[in-house]
């Protein structure tokens, strides 16, 4: 066999791989409008994400245990359970209902998962290293009046060449001296997606 059918061989080789192998995103752009639908996947996406936060904060800021309140109210964030078949980020959804209710200006935060760190300033503070005048201690932290819980559920169909995805982030909050809910809600989204055919 010539040298030139052999080069040729090996060239055509080295093309047919290359088209066959993973394509890489080299190139992007900036989405001016984060508000703007992402419909790419059928898991949760960014668009579900701030859709179910809108819904639910401005329901919360509707109820009596925030709308009536005789002094701005404490809330602790524990857990977004995650019940769905993904992985879901369930601390940036709860981020982001933290930074909607805050800046309403009618909801106040204790931060639950900075205890540790306080606790060790507070060790750190009183070991004679700060000064008397600027030293925090023990005994005047404000106690949360309502916890914020919930879970996000989901539920996939698939049918032929169809496909529904079904998501459901129920929230509550509970009173923390009668352990009563006094508020709940729920944001529901259904999403559908149709299979295409190889090669379209």
């Amino acid at each position: 066999m010539s040298k030139s059918i052999i080069l040729s061989l090996l060239v055509g080789s080295a093309f047919s791989l290359s088209s066959c192998a993973p394509k890489a995103f080299v190139r992007g752009s900036y989405d001016e409008n984060v508000n703007s639908e992402n419909l790419m996947t059928d898991q949760w996406s960014e668009t579900d994400m701030q859709g179910a936060v809108k819904t639910l904060v401005s329901s919360a800021l509707r109820n009596d245990a925030v709308a009536n309140a005789k002094r701005t109210p404490i809330v602790m964030v524990t857990k977004l359970q995650n019940k769905t078949s993904e992985h879901i980020d369930t601390q940036s959804i709860t981020d982001m209902i933290t930074v909607e209710l805050t800046n309403s200006g009618r909801v106040q935060f204790v931060d639950k998962s900075a205890r540790e760190d306080i606790a060790e300033e507070y060790e750190y503070q009183d070991s004679g290293t700060v000064s008397r005048e600027t030293k925090k201690g023990k005994g005047k932290q404000v106690g949360a009046d309502l916890i914020l819980n919930g879970r996000i559920d989901s539920i996939v169909q698939e049918v032929g060449k169809n496909k529904s995805v079904y998501y459901k982030i129920t929230l509550n909050m509970t009173n923390l001296s009668t352990g009563l809910i006094v508020w709940t809600d729920q944001k529901q989204i259904r999403k559908l997606y149709k299979k295409q055919s190889v090669g379209l």
